[in-house]
């Protein structure tokens, strides 16, 4: 198993402290696999289901999070279908101690090349770090597994990393990389006045290219390229706590890009027991809204009818408990719904090349065009 090459730090106290309770926790599973072993009783690890909507509750300050009695299901070693999981369970584990003891660290991606044929897939390895850390209840980067970063971020923003890189995010054609760590940057500096999440790298490129960032105010931008990674995540919630500047999100007017939206703002439900580290409730939504595809006149040629998928997707979205306290999604939601047409935030090129830019974002922002 090779080792990603992040830089080792000598282990302050507070981190001595931490890196004990995940051995220890580790150790506790394992001491209780021998008894069980012990007893001639075949062991058995009891994992959270992180997919059971059941199992969550909505809270308006924190998002979607994770009830105290939830419901669990049994990894058992001696049966041949969830066998295979256990194994994988206990290699992840032996992994995550070596890492620990050694301080080192390594991204999902290291531990699934380490041995392809065993894990069969990125995304067992995946799940399994996050049933995991759900299961020790410790965060997932306190477990020395690292994400491999899309994301991108851009503007006014200047910072340091662990290992003492200065990183300097003023806008240019080039964006930087969403820190692997983001929890040891430091010495955040900025003078945006805002922080503009954009769904798709495509649109973040293009305003990179017009200098959004520095014609209407200095602003941040960050782009997670669709479905946010963890660190983008993370990332956005630390500079909520650090700037307290307004944040809103800018996304496709169709089902995948309010969804995105939520996660951002809510979280998502296999992530609910880490909410408190993940989510921006703060967050508001500026466009592309539903209502603006009539108000603007875009023309019908470039908008794309809601597929069987997209309508379902919305149906199931539409019930969801943060919506119920957001009157305004809650219409735009229907306006989609009963239009039946969704359009890329690209739709708005149909009215000049540059109107995202030199219009839209701007009288959004200056006139409070958001919710």
């Amino acid at each position: 198993f090779t080792f990603c090459p992040f830089s080792l730090h000598p282990l302050e106290s507070f981190l001595e402290v931490i890196n004990s309770e995940i051995l220890g926790a580790i150790e506790n599973v394992i001491q209780d696999i021998v008894t069980s072993l012990a007893r001639n009783k075949a062991p058995v690890l009891t994992l959270v289901n992180r997919s059971d909507w059941g199992n969550i509750q909505f809270k308006d300050s924190v998002g979607l999070q994770m009830i105290s009695h939830h419901t669990t299901r049994k990894i058992k070693s001696d049966c041949p279908k969830s066998a295979p999981k256990f194994a994988l369970i206990l290699k992840i584990l032996s992994v995550i101690y070596k890492m620990v003891q050694n301080n080192t660290y390594a991204t999902k991606r290291d531990i699934y090349y380490s041995d392809t044929l065993l894990f069969g897939s990125q995304s067992v390895v995946d799940n399994i770090v996050n049933d995991i850390s759900c299961m020790l209840k410790i965060p997932r980067r306190s477990l020395h597994i690292l994400s491999t970063t899309k994301g991108c971020i851009a503007g006014n923003l200047s910072y340091t990393e662990e290992d003492g890189t200065k990183v300097n995010c003023t806008c240019s054609a080039t964006a930087v990389t969403v820190p692997s760590n983001v929890q040891g940057i430091r010495n955040v500096i900025t003078d945006a006045k805002f922080i503009l999440i954009v769904e798709k790298d495509a649109t973040f490129q293009r305003l990179l290219d017009d200098d959004f960032c520095n014609k209407l105010s200095p602003c941040i931008m960050i782009t997670g390229k669709g479905v946010p990674d963890l660190n983008t995540r993370l990332l956005v919630r630390k500079l909520w706590d650090t700037c307290h500047i307004p944040i809103f999100t800018l996304m496709d007017a169709d089902p995948h890009g309010i969804e995105i939206m939520c996660i951002y703002k809510y979280g998502s439900v296999s992530m609910s027991f880490e909410a408190h580290h993940l989510t921006v409730p703060a967050i508001r939504w500026l466009g592309l809204l539903p209502s603006d595809i009539e108000r603007l006149n875009i023309r019908s040629d470039a908008l794309i009818p809601l597929t069987k998928q997209d309508q379902n997707k919305l149906a199931s979205m539409q019930k969801r408990p943060y919506v119920a306290c957001q009157p305004m999604w809650k219409k735009e939601m229907e306006i989609l719904a009963a239009s039946k047409m969704k359009a890329e935030i690209q739709a708005l090129t149909s009215l000049s090349s540059d109107y995202l830019s030199r219009v839209y974002l701007p009288s959004k922002l200056q006139f409070g065009g958001w919710i």
